[in-house]
């Protein structure tokens, strides 16, 4: 079975989980803790990086931080993880569901002024597949507006946005707030984990103490104050120190990693680019590509559905992704009933096809001939 997904291991896992038990501070916030939140700030511009548990965790701070109380509109595209939502649902706020474009499941930008109410709070938006969303145009709405933007960076490590004078930001650096996932099925991984990124200086202080359970024990610890005690809300957001031992062995590979996914996604692109039964990805002239996700587009539901059956009988796993969460159990009826036909196309035609650090050319190939003899 050619698998969707096998996490990479580098070699150094062990040994640095091994030196961080040997260290006796393995509850968090030790070195490679702090080794890892320093790499990320210095290497993609990040005012403050704090590593989390999940993702979801790193989500649910941003939603804190941003200050989202009960009647609180925020703006998530229904194309997306449910943490995307989740997080602010939990601080009892309306969501306001975005279509995606018609040929990218990101957020439409150009369809966001249309959802802001006087009550509207924030903008999620979610780097689908390591994709910039239109930050530039996203953050000028959002400044002429006055509302936050948070975003939803899972997907998007060593992705950047290119803006009209040519500078590169790299995801997550750009709002005001980012969410980061190292999930077993991202590119950088530490089995579960995340990380909270900060952006604007008036979040930063109130971070670490959400972070450190509602406490200002991180003043503490660094000197500027001569004891700690309860000041704020959070909850216990830090991971181990074994995890960030786990994801530092990772980050010293990330350029290898990086290099061996961006060529299996070529080669993907290469051997299915004259298929005229599917469309591939399409890279937006302000986005880079950081390899997380291979996906084609079926021409509809019964399509996809017998293509994953014709790879599955040739014991190769491709999957589907997101439900559009507009129209979810959940939030149906509190849906304003708007159609969002791109979400759900999506929903219906988009497959993901296998992508990880030790896939062969072999295995490839196989893939890409099934696909291209399939009608």
């Amino acid at each position: 079975m050619i698998p969707f997904n096998k996490p990479y291991l580098t070699g150094n896992e062990t040994k640095y989980i091994e030196e961080a038990v040997a260290s006796g501070k393995i509850s968090g916030n030790g070195i490679f803790t702090q080794k890892c939140q320093t790499f990320f700030e210095d290497k993609y511009n990040f005012k403050k990086a704090l590593l989390t548990t999940s993702c979801t965790d790193a989500l649910e701070m941003c939603a804190l931080l941003a200050d989202i109380k009960p009647g609180d509109e925020v703006i998530v595209p229904s194309y997306t993880f449910v943490s995307s939502a989740l997080a602010f649902i939990r601080q009892n706020a309306h969501i306001v569901f975005a279509d995606s474009y018609p040929n990218n499941p990101n957020i439409d930008a150009d369809k966001i002024e249309s959802l802001i109410t006087p009550k509207t709070k924030a903008i999620v938006v979610v780097h689908y597949a390591g994709i910039a969303c239109d930050m530039e145009k996203i953050m000028r709405i959002a400044e002429k507006n006055n509302l936050i933007v948070i975003e939803d960076a899972a997907q998007a490590i060593d992705s950047y946005c290119i803006f009209e004078d040519g500078t590169r930001k790299a995801l997550g650096s750009i709002g005001h707030l980012g969410a980061f996932s190292f999930h077993e099925t991202k590119n950088i991984i530490s089995g579960e984990g995340g990380m909270l990124t900060v952006n604007d200086d008036r979040f930063i202080e109130r971070a670490e103490i959400i972070w450190e359970k509602g406490t200002n024990r991180a003043l503490f610890f660094r000197g500027e104050i001569n004891k700690y005690g309860w000041v704020d809300t959070g909850s216990s957001f830090l991971p181990s120190e074994i995890i960030s031992a786990f994801l530092w062995a990772q980050l010293e590979n990330i350029e290898k990693i990086q290099q061996k996914r961006l060529e299996i996604w070529n080669g993907y692109y290469e051997g299915l680019k004259n298929n005229p039964s599917i469309k591939l990805p399409t890279i937006p002239k302000y986005a880079t590509n950081n390899a997380h996700m291979f996906y084609i587009v079926c021409k509809n539901l019964d399509s996809r559905t017998n293509l994953i059956s014709k790879l599955k009988e040739n014991n190769i796993l491709a999957v589907f992704h997101y439900l559009s969460l507009h129209k979810s159990e959940f939030y149906a009826k509190k849906h304003d009933g708007r159609n969002l036909l791109n979400s759900d196309k999506f929903e219906d035609c988009l497959l993901r096809l296998p992508l990880f650090y030790e896939q062969t050319e072999e295995q490839q190939k196989k893939i890409i001939n099934i696909i291209n003899s399939f009608s």
